[in-house]
């Protein structure tokens, strides 16, 4: 990832810097600028950012709970998509591991979202990485929890809105090896075409192995299964 350029404001910026920093805010959130019609309801917080009466996390706050962006990116999305979303938005990297995902899915479930998004950014993190004045961005860390926090920060950061759908997360579609590119989840192995398993023919093969699940325990059957049943079995469900 290429070293980005931290954009803040301070009392002394000029008035084309506060703008330059609210289209750098809209890019990093909304990954757009504001449609005409969604900046008559955003014309109040534009208003009080770019005359000084409130720093970029507090526009953030106020973007984060606004329907322009709840309508882009939670109204239609699951909720761990849209953790991820937020994550990538307003803390330049991805969700660390499971233990980060149930804490604020948790949150976001309980609490609401407004109270979702004002805890990520009331965060300790939030604040040493961007404080009260800086646009965030996509991070390099120093550190990562783990090669695979780095690879799905990585993912995250260069995904574009909608390019793996609004369903399955980073941390899933990757453990799971799907390919989500065009929005929509796929197992790789879900288009090939497999051969007969046996001299019975498929659905002989497949319908035995539904009597074997019905009159056996499912753990064990699913231990017994050769690869090539797997595969089939995966296949009829896809």
């Amino acid at each position: 990832m290429n070293q980005v350029q931290p954009i803040t404001v301070s009392r002394h910026s000029s008035q084309e810097e506060r703008r330059f920093a609210l289209t750098q805010i809209y890019r990093q959130v909304l990954e757009r600028q504001p449609y005409a019609y969604e900046r008559q309801s955003l014309a109040q917080i534009e208003k009080n950012f770019l005359k000084d009466k409130i720093g970029v996390r507090r526009f953030l706050k106020e973007l984060g709970h606004s329907e322009v962006f709840l309508q882009a990116f939670y109204h239609h999305a699951s909720n761990l998509k849209f953790l991820d979303w937020c994550f990538k938005k307003f803390m330049g990297r991805a969700p660390m591991n499971q233990e980060e995902i149930q804490l604020y899915c948790d949150i976001l479930m309980k609490q609401g979202v407004g109270q979702f998004v004002t805890t990520i950014l009331d965060s300790e993190e939030y604040r040493k990485a961007f404080g009260c004045f800086t646009v965030p961005y996509p991070r390099e860390q120093k550190y990562y929890a783990s090669p695979k926090a780095y690879l799905e920060s990585q993912l995250l950061n260069h995904e574009h809105f909608g390019q793996r759908g609004w369903g399955v997360p980073t941390h899933y579609w990757h453990q799971l090896g799907l390919n989500c590119d065009g929005g929509v989840c796929r197992h790789p192995e879900a288009d090939e075409v497999l051969a007969p398993l046996s001299s019975q023919g498929e659905d002989e093969e497949l319908w035995d192995l539904v009597k074997l699940f019905e009159s056996s325990d499912p753990g064990q059957v699913v231990a017994a299964l050769s690869m090539e049943q797997r595969r089939a079995l995966r296949k009829a469900m896809l």
